[in-house]
């Protein structure tokens, strides 16, 4: 099986860096004229579907706004996987699980196991049991050619008092950095161990060169710009960093080529 660095490092240079966010939050229900039930909430993602899907790399699911909806809400969720990769992009689902043991491997089999009717091309994840708590989830997206976006510095203001934490001569996020370079070492042309840094921190002496995608949420609505892409990740080409964005391109709904034509005009050659 392909792993997913290197699906997902062809498919960005066919259309594009671009993460798309799918998030059924109330507030965009209700600017689409959608009620906030299983009804509003399938219609939307749907529309977002067709609307994003054929075009970008790589969409993002909220789990949780899914998930609020019960069993509804997930079946919905299983959908929205399934037509995004028939439409070409991966699936990155936002779950931003973290746990222990024989709990971190059920969540991987869950999310990363092709045998799940839940099961995306990568997650996100929370290292803060320790990074070597996400070992399962390592270990089965090796196994399945999946892979696994860990949170290392993100933008909310609560972010800084474990992230900016030492740990011996490290940041905590230095460690997490540490540990997804690892993984990554010799991968080629990618690897398939992610990062999640936020378009909108501060300055940062991290090394970001992970071999491996940087997913950077908060472009567009929350702040982010292209200048800060470049001020964070640098301009030489040296990470393969995936801007994400969500309320800034599903305010063009309801219309789905609406949708699609707020896509960045560098999202590929489509």
């Amino acid at each position: 099986m392909t792993p997913f660095g290197a699906r997902l490092h062809a498919l960005v240079a066919e259309r594009g860096p671009l993460c798309a966010g799918i998030d059924p939050h109330p507030s965009l229900l209700e600017a689409w004229g959608l009620e906030d039930d299983i009804n509003g909430v399938e219609r939307f993602a749907l529309t977002a579907v067709e609307g994003f899907a054929p075009h970008v790399s790589c969409v993002k699911p909220q789990s949780a706004f899914f998930e609020r909806h019960g069993s509804r809400g997930v079946a919905v969720l299983e959908r929205v996987i399934s037509a995004s990769r028939a439409a070409g992009a991966l699936v990155l689902l936002d779950v931003k699980r973290g746990d222990i043991g024989s709990t971190s491997q059920a969540y991987a089999d869950a999310y990363l196991d092709p045998a799940s009717p839940l099961a995306a091309d990568a997650i996100t994840a929370s290292p803060y049991l320790g990074v070597g708590s996400l070992d399962p989830m390592f270990e089965t997206a090796q196994k399945h050619g999946a892979g696994v976006f860990v949170l290392a510095l993100t933008s909310n203001k609560e972010g800084p008092e474990v992230q900016h934490a030492r740990s011996g001569d490290r940041s905590v996020a230095g460690v997490v950095l540490d540990r997804l370079r690892a993984l990554n070492a010799d991968a080629q042309p990618l690897g398939s161990f992610g990062a999640v840094v936020g378009a909108t921190i501060g300055e940062s002496d991290e090394d970001f060169n992970i071999n491996g995608p940087i997913l950077a949420p908060g472009y567009g609505a929350q702040g982010g710009t292209d200048a800060d892409l470049v001020r964070i990740f640098g301009s030489d080409g040296g990470n393969l960093v995936l801007p994400s964005s969500s309320r800034e391109l599903l305010s063009a709904g309801p219309d789905p080529a609406a949708l699609a034509r707020r896509l960045p005009a560098w999202r590929g050659n489509d």
